[in-house]
């Protein structure tokens, strides 16, 4: 897997964003493989395709490539608030991959499977001004650091590849974590994130029931508890 982004001519777009956007599509066309299926090469969608940014044409699954100049951070900018949200919680939510890069180098890529995404890693941007070009608009943010580290798949990491049988495997335990229902869902992450600051790898049910007035207050929102 080639760790740097292609050789090619971008001087026609304006800005960074958009010549961004180019080679790190056109990377991931000549370089990622499907992590689900192991399928050598992924498929671009047209330009503009509100769904995602690729398939794979033999499992069908879909994906979304979001690119930030490293450090990643806490935050990553996503598209409009309200079909965010009807994405999460309907039944087309891609897969999310998210490359961070500096200059043409390629430093990581973790790959985030979509049944890891509830309404709760999504925050409100407030709306455009009515000077703005596109006035009233309302887009998101999806809070990077709070999807759980089980979710977050390394493919590279610190500017080397992770062999792909173990991005393979890792995606494949993964599938224990996925929940269709999405109240159900945010139940879950909310568990998994109250586990993961538990700094012991073995402990009891005890340690987890420190945690009960904050899952109680989400358990509340599921089953309109009062």
């Amino acid at each position: 897997m080639r760790l740097t982004f292609p050789d090619i001519h971008v001087v026609n777009y304006k800005s960074i964003s958009q010549r961004v956007r180019v080679l790190s599509e056109r990377w991931m066309q000549n370089e990622m493989y499907c992590p689900s299926c192991g399928r050598d090469n992924l498929t671009k969608f047209p330009n503009n395709t509100k769904l995602a940014d690729f398939f794979c044409e033999n499992c069908g699954e879909i994906y979304e490539l979001k690119s930030k100049r490293i450090p990643i951070g806490r935050r990553i900018l996503d598209g409009a608030y309200d079909t965010a949200i009807e994405r999460i919680t309907g039944n087309n939510n891609p897969n999310l991959f998210v490359l961070g890069y500096h200059e043409n180098i390629i430093d990581n890529l973790t790959f985030i499977p979509k049944y890891f995404f509830t309404p709760g890693v999504l925050k409100i941007r407030r709306a455009l001004s009515n000077d703005a070009r596109r006035a009233g608009y309302v887009g998101s943010a999806i809070l990077y650091d709070a999807i759980p580290s089980q979710g977050k798949i390394q493919v590279i990491k610190s500017h080397e590849e992770v062999r792909k049988d173990i991005v393979m495997n890792n995606y494949m335990l993964s599938r224990m974590l996925s929940v269709n229902n999405i109240k159900m869902r945010g139940w879950l992450m909310d568990i998994l994130k109250c586990i993961n600051k538990i700094s012991s790898e073995i402990f009891s049910l005890s340690a987890v029931y420190a945690f009960a007035d904050d899952l109680f207050l989400f358990l509340g929102a599921v089953y309109d508890i009062s």
